[in-house]
């Protein structure tokens, strides 16, 4: 079953429309296996990834237009970038080096739970739990309640 939502693309006006059901967070979220806690600092992580273009490129990239008309308090793309690598860094470093593999795998890397679990060498069903401490550390890092 699809489930769409509308995102704004983060730094423009521009609209997306997502498939919820698509992200192994999400999945996670809508079967109460994440709270709602957990899930927001989830997502605020892969925002990072994803601003900051961390990913290999598969493919060229085309550089946006930049407008004038949003103020010149706003980031350009480049500063935008390093903005949000510097905060994915310093939320990588909060999480710590044993939580955050499964962490980037599932969050960022968009894997599922149980190829994170066999790409690291770990029992079946224990990556939810270690997901979980991973998160609950990452929403700590965020200050969320």
């Amino acid at each position: 079953m699809r489930q769409l939502a509308e995102r704004t693309v983060a730094g423009s006006a521009r609209r997306v429309t997502v498939n919820l059901a698509e992200s192994p967070l999400s999945w996670l979220r809508s079967r109460g296996l994440v709270d709602a806690r957990q899930y927001e600092a989830g997502e605020r992580l892969r925002g990072d990834y994803e601003t900051a273009a961390i990913a290999p490129a598969v493919t060229m990239r085309w550089a946006p237009r930049v407008g004038g008309s949003r103020g010149s308090a706003a980031l350009d793309p480049t500063h935008a970038q390093i903005a949000a690598k510097r905060r994915f860094d310093a939320a990588i470093g909060a999480v710590g080096p044993g939580l955050s593999d499964v962490l980037w795998r599932v969050v960022c890397a968009g894997e599922g739970l149980p190829a994170a679990e066999k790409a690291l060498g770990w029992p079946v069903r224990c990556g939810r739990v270690v997901l979980t401490l991973a998160l609950d550390r990452l929403a700590g890092h965020y200050g969320l309640r």
